[in-house]
């Protein structure tokens, strides 16, 4: 059996060390949210499968080439020519402030349908993770992630609002529906009031409205101050872990790669958020998307002390 599958759009990724238009040299590689999740679920010993429209194309190529080579099946992917892979330029503005430019309008991944996801998801897999990116991609997408919540796995939501590609009026209306479907659902603080009912306008009461909808756990991500999951009965908080910030991009998706892998181990509350809060510092202290996501074996390296030499 599986034990995540996810599905979305893994772009080309462009990463220059100041302005781009200024040009100079830029590093290739590839990034996407629900594919940085598989890698680090991937890396901490699951078994995940990926699902995604690429272009024929060498960037396609290279996503396709890039996941597999992390552990992740990719059975259900496929190289369409419908439209080119999507690229995503990323430069570094200022000390820890990265801007993020996109070219996904009429990408491959915009046409990722139910027709793609289906068959990847039978048998269901032990959780499907979807995030708030995908159905902003279009119509097609969007229906793929309708379709895909419904089909008998234990669903986690990460809301991850995208403001580039919808406004919060359209996230709300799309996301809200899903909520019923969801056993976790992952937020940022200013992102709970896109999944909560209109009515409920504090953080305490969103939370409730989320948990009384049917939702077992509600995870709030804090950024620097850390996070706080909540269950009908109980909740637990931790702080960040403190590491030197070379990138903060991609930290959200591993914290919920650390999240989901301590759900999968049947972790408690504390040690679910203690896990993601050391995995998303990995991904903060290492440039790029993934690439300095953990194994397994690794997750107790953050616990030596600062200048350490492991030898």
């Amino acid at each position: 059996m599986i034990d995540v599958a996810t599905f979305g759009e893994t772009m080309a990724a462009l990463r220059a060390d100041g302005p781009v238009r200024l040009g100079g040299t830029m590093r290739l590689s590839v990034a996407g949210a629900e594919s940085n999740v598989a890698i680090g679920l991937a890396r901490l010993g699951h078994r995940v499968r990926w699902t995604g429209l690429v272009g024929e194309d060498e960037t396609g190529e290279l996503v396709l080439r890039t996941l597999r080579a992390e552990g992740v099946d990719v059975t259900h992917a496929r190289a369409v020519a419908t439209g080119p892979t999507g690229l995503m330029l990323l430069e570094q503005r200022a000390d820890e402030l990265t801007r993020v430019i996109y070219h996904r309008a009429g990408s491959a991944g915009s046409h990722l349908s139910p027709a793609d996801v289906l068959p990847a998801l039978d048998p269901p897999p032990r959780l499907l993770h979807v995030t708030g990116i995908t159905p902003a991609l279009g119509p097609a997408p969007a229906a793929a992630v309708r379709a895909a919540v419904k089909c008998g796995a234990r669903v986690t939501l990460d809301v991850n609002h995208r403001s580039r590609l919808w406004g919060r009026p359209e996230a709300a209306a799309a996301l809200r529906p899903l909520v019923p479907h969801c056993a976790v659902v992952v937020a940022s603080e200013d992102e709970l009031d896109l999944v909560a009912p209109p009515g409920a306008l504090t953080e305490e009461e969103q939370v409730a409205a989320l948990l009384a909808s049917g939702v077992t756990e509600v995870v709030v991500k804090r950024g620097a101050a850390g996070a706080a999951t909540y269950t009908a009965t109980e909740s637990a908080h931790r702080p960040a872990r403190r590491v030197r910030v070379a990138d903060t991009v991609g930290a959200g998706d591993a914290f919920v790669a650390g999240y989901l892998s301590a759900v999968l181990d049947d972790l408690d509350l504390a040690a679910r958020l203690d896990r993601a809060v050391t995995t998303a510092a990995f991904a903060v202290a290492s440039p790029g998307d993934w690439e300095g996501l953990p194994a397994r074996h690794e997750l107790h390296l953050l616990d030596s002390l600062p200048g350490t030499t492991l030898r």
